[in-house]
């Protein structure tokens, strides 16, 4: 009677082993039975606000920075959903009209915030610039479980190394272009928030192959440093999101 037991038990362990079922199972002593183990991957979710540098104009969805970063992170986080609320030539107060019309209700794990090239191409003013980028923390902020540390923003690339920009006076742009993003690091240091520096690869290694067809903004290879320069950030981000 006791091997005819042991025998029904092996086969009720090989046929747990050998089940379809995506759920992995550790073998306990035959009193027990066995418990089961399923391994998941940590879904977050996250918003990028911007611009073109955002929606990445002139290159593939897959090649945009958020996208591939959403790629390295792939191996402890599965970011979904992974929103954008981005347009080419926004300003910041575009930008805010543009999360308005979209009446988001959603709490993200993380955002991230990308603006003020389009203030600095039209001429407008560091001060106009400053109340406007405030005021957009503060909606990144909310749409971040009203926590600042799962916010970070990304510094204005130098348009001014393109192709299109080497027209152009491109000292008097990387000195504007400086201008504006001191303003946003002040204001992110003032509330806590992350600032990343990616100007700086911007105006490094800026052959032909940095940007896209249209000669003014930059390929998926510049966006790919970008994601790679924010992954750490992001991921100490991730880390403390609930």
């Amino acid at each position: 009677m006791n091997q005819l037991k042991y025998i029904v038990f092996c086969l009720l362990l090989l046929l747990a082993c050998s089940s379809t079922d995506e759920k992995k199972y550790i073998p306990q002593n035959p009193n027990q039975g066995t418990i089961p183990v399923v391994e998941t991957m940590l879904k977050k979710s996250f918003l990028a606000l911007g611009d073109s540098y955002t929606i990445g104009q002139s290159v593939p969805e897959k090649e945009r920075w958020s996208v591939l970063l959403n790629d390295l992170l792939a191996s402890k986080y599965q970011i979904t959903p992974h929103d954008i609320i981005a347009q080419t030539g926004w300003t910041t107060q575009e930008l805010m009209q543009g999360i308005s019309s979209r009446n988001l209700s959603q709490q993200y794990d993380m955002v991230s915030l990308l603006i003020g090239v389009n203030n600095q191409y039209r001429g407008q003013s560091l001060e106009k610039y400053r109340t406007e980028f405030r005021e957009l923390l503060s909606i990144s902020t909310k749409f971040a479980k009203n926590d600042a540390q799962k916010v970070m923003v990304l510094s204005i690339p130098d348009w001014g190394v393109s192709l299109a920009g080497r027209n152009n006076d491109r000292a008097k742009i990387s000195r504007e272009i400086d201008a504006f993003n001191e303003v946003a690091q002040q204001e992110c240091k003032k509330v806590g928030i992350a600032f990343i520096d990616i100007t700086s690869i911007s105006r490094q290694n800026t052959d032909d192959s940095m940007f896209a067809s249209d000669g003014l903004h930059f390929s998926g290879k510049m966006h790919q440093r970008w994601a790679m320069k924010v992954q750490s950030t992001a991921e100490t981000i991730l880390k403390i999101s609930n």
